[in-house]
């Protein structure tokens, strides 16, 4: 006769009670009516993958003493083994869904191997930072309670003390490394897209915290991070931080004089407007990198080459269509440099886009005028001051700023609605476009490291720290946007973003029981198998 049963305590997990306690054992106590004698069996229940059921099976493991009620365990029962079960009833639980993701990402792209070979004695310690990031975007500081429910490459828990030191320990020379092993691994015949954006800071001690432009429009001291991307990889591929103060164009020369210390060659960049200047043209060229670039209008090069299109550039030969887009394109070899090799240039003319041209160039041009009349001009505008605008200035009124309307007509007029790319490689006027058209990845990433990721402002004072958060934040890019595009491939971004996969993962837990009886894992769910399934992950086996 069963009067009574001892189950193990329930997990507060989000899943059914059923799925819970299906592979627990439990007690079961059966009275002798005829010696009167209560009985203890140990019921443990199984999983049949062939039927498709729970079988259990009891064993008899002693009785009760019928004056205290305590449990008396059987003579064949050792103490060891007694001890071995009583601990089964207090099973540990950790969450591991979003590591057979990112795990298997990392076995992918080598990372794990790559960061070992570079910081043998904390490689597994980075990771887990990294994975939190991409799970929760949270401050590093919140990750202690994170690593003490989900499995980690570290497997013990990160402390903030232990963080700190870590971020402090990141060398340049090892971060160095593992960038340089990177790219080796990532950038046969790669595009790569070039830029930057500032990072803000509530410090004011960091030495490369500086007041500069922000591109956040936030009234915070800042740095700059310039970034390369991998435009068919879809992957970040390298990064370095400037100081806040540090101009667009400066920052190529930057990254040139980084990659001739590290003797990497022969690389193809694709860069903004914003970052064209015949040094940088030149730099590039001595060094044989290709580069497909967006050149400004109010370069006089570029206006004597639209001058000489302008009267037939709409005529039949000269239309496309190019992603629903009407364009009217031009080509031609434009002479460089002392030795006056040539290379392509593409122009490109929008009849529907002028009035949106008309209207960026004046806002620029307001901006300009501000810029001048707040007495901080910018050295890389002072050849739209030069072009657009007369200063005089009188002993009683000073210094005004006016714009020259005839120059300012002439141009609306004349370029606006034209676009101008320079390419070493590109003889194909709408293949130049869709290589620079497809650099908006940058524009991804950066949002991603921003926003999803946390990187929107810094909290750290000093600049070893800094760094290593930087190269923290970069692993878990690189996770985040390999995940995104194996959720492309896989049409999976349809349905989630990527913390949304993530998230999805987490309910996905292992339970683990002293002794013998090994570990469990809950009950996959439809939307988690199909992940797996379709990121093509085999479904977790554990004994």
């Amino acid at each position: 006769m069963r009067i009574g049963i001892d189950r193990a305590r329930k997990h507060s997990y989000n899943y059914s009670y059923e799925s819970r306690i299906a592979l627990m054992p439990y007690r079961i106590h059966h009275l002798n009516k005829k010696t009167g004698v209560t009985y203890v069996y140990e019921s443990v229940s199984r999983w049949d993958k062939e039927k498709q059921q729970a079988r259990s099976t009891q064993v008899c493991i002693g009785k009760l003493d019928p004056e205290t009620g305590a449990f008396i365990p059987s003579k064949r029962i050792t103490q060891a083994t007694l001890q071995d079960k009583e601990a089964i009833s207090s099973a540990t639980a950790t969450i591991v869904g979003p590591s057979l993701i990112l795990d298997e990402m990392s076995k992918r792209l080598g990372i794990a191997r790559l960061l070992k070979a570079a910081f043998p004695e904390c490689s597994a310690q980075i990771l887990t930072m990294a994975y939190y990031i991409a799970c929760q975007g949270g401050p590093l500081s919140q990750s202690e309670s994170w690593t003490k429910t989900h499995e980690h490459p570290a497997i013990k828990l990160l402390t903030s003390q232990r963080i700190s030191e870590i971020l402090g320990s990141i060398s340049t020379g090892a971060k160095q490394s593992f960038l340089s092993s990177w790219m080796d691994k990532i950038l046969e015949d790669e595009f790569l897209c070039y830029d930057t954006t500032s990072i803000s800071s509530y410090s004011a001690l960091n030495e490369y915290i500086r007041w500069g432009r922000n591109r956040d429009r936030e009234k915070l001291p800042q740095l700059n991070l310039a970034m390369l991307f991998g435009q068919k990889s879809k992957l970040p591929v390298y990064y370095h931080r400037i100081p806040g103060n540090i101009t667009d164009v400066q920052t190529v020369h930057n990254l040139l004089a980084t990659f001739k210390k590290l003797d990497i060659k022969n690389l193809h960049y694709v860069l903004d407007k914003g970052f064209y200047s015949k040094k940088n043209v030149d730099e590039m060229l001595e060094r044989k990198d290709h580069f497909t670039l967006s050149v400004p209008l109010n370069n006089l090069w570029i206006q004597q080459a639209i001058d000489e299109i302008y009267d037939t550039i709409q005529g039949p030969e000269h239309y496309r269509m190019i992603d629903d887009e009407v364009l009217y394109v031009h080509s031609t070899l434009h002479p460089w440099g002392e030795d006056r090799r040539r290379y392509y240039l593409h122009l490109y003319y929008n009849a529907a886009m002028k009035a949106h041209a008309v209207d960026r160039f004046n806002r620029e041009l307001i901006a300009y005028k501000e810029e001048l009349e707040s007495g901080k001009p910018k050295a890389e505008n002072k050849e739209q001051y030069d072009a657009f605008f007369i200063i005089t200035t009188t002993p009683k009124r000073g210094m005004k700023v006016s714009y020259n309307n005839e120059a300012v007509d002439h141009y609306i007029k004349r370029y606006a609605g034209f676009q101008a790319i320079f390419t070493t490689r590109f003889k194909d006027p709408v293949e130049a476009l869709q290589v620079y058209r497809d650099k908006d990845i940058v524009e991804k990433c950066f949002d991603d490291l921003k926003n999803s990721l946390d990187m929107k402002r810094l909290r750290m004072h000093t600049i070893e720290t800094v760094d290593g958060r930087l190269f923290v934040q970069f692993i878990a890019l690189i996770f985040t946007s390999a995940l995104r595009r194996e959720m492309r491939k896989s049409k999976l971004i349809e349905k989630y973003t990527v913390l949304e996969l993530l998230l999805e993962m987490d309910p996905l837990t292992k339970i683990r029981y002293a002794g013998k009886y090994g570990q469990i894992l809950t009950e996959i769910t439809k939307p988690q198998r199909e992940i797996l399934e379709l990121l093509n992950i085999e479904s977790p086996v554990v004994a």
